[in-house]
Parts: structure tokens; sequence; C-alpha cells
């Protein structure tokens, strides 16, 4: 996690975004169901995950969110602020997968007095992405490290 905020001056477009790996265990999402208020069974009950047709709980939509947020802002720092997200859901998590975050830079503008980054990212499984999309992110402009 990045302690100092990025400079939109520093970057390129192209740029990645610094990687990040989630180690899928039970207790991780479980704890992202209890967090999030989801109590839907398939997040936290393996026998009824099963009975679904899932071979074990996984990760929810709110939880997907949250690291999709939380990949940006480590990297960006922590005057980073998420302006827009956008993602859209593939194969699903399963507890005891990895998922491995990845993105790079697709734009940068300045509009209303800070740096606005677009960035296009994914986060993969052993199956395939398990989320795609695209946010925007603003930096203040003329600090940062």
């Amino acid at each position: 996690m990045r302690t100092t905020t990025l400079d939109f001056r520093s970057i390129k477009v192209g740029d990645a975004v610094t990687p990040m790996t989630l180690d899928l265990t039970a207790t991780f999402v479980v704890a992202g169901a209890i967090a999030t208020r989801d109590f839907m069974p398939v997040h936290h009950d393996r026998d009824y995950a099963a009975s679904q047709g899932s071979p074990n709980i996984f990760l929810n939509i709110l939880s997907d969110n949250g690291y999709c947020s939380r990949f940006l802002t480590d990297w960006a720092g922590p005057e980073a602020a998420v302006r827009k997200l956008a993602i859209r859901l593939g194969v699903p998590a399963y507890a005891g997968s990895k998922l491995e975050y990845t993105g790079s830079v697709t734009s940068l503008t300045e509009a209303d007095g800070e740096g606005l980054v677009e960035i296009a990212f994914r986060a993969v499984n052993d199956q395939g992405d398990h989320v795609s999309g695209t946010a925007v992110i603003g930096l203040p402009l003329g600090g940062g490290q």
C-alpha cells in the first residue's frame, strides 16, 4: 500500500497499476459478506452453495467493489478519490482460489482542479476473468510524490 499520493504529472498513459493478489480463504469470503451485510447463504454456507450448484462459497459483489477500489487507491495513494467505478462480473471467485488484479492507465485529463486518471483493470483467477472494468481516479494537482 502506498503511503504518499502519486504526482498526477508523473503518470503516463500505458503505466501499469501495481498488481494486487488476494488469497480467498473461506474466512475472507465470509468476512466480506458479513462486513457488507450480505447474508445470502451462498457466501457463507458451503452446503447451501452446493445445493445451488456451486462447488464452494464465493465472493459477493459488494466485496468485489471494495477490493477493486482498494486495488486502485493502494496504487494511487491516500489522497486519491475513486470518481467512477464500472465493473463487469465474470466467473465466480470461490473460497480457496486467488484473485490477481492488474490494470493500466488509459487516459489522463484535468477537470475542476484535479487530475483524472482513467484505468482499465481486471481480476483473474484460475477460471478466467472474475471482474473487468474501468475506473476514474481523481488526484490533486501540483502535489504528491
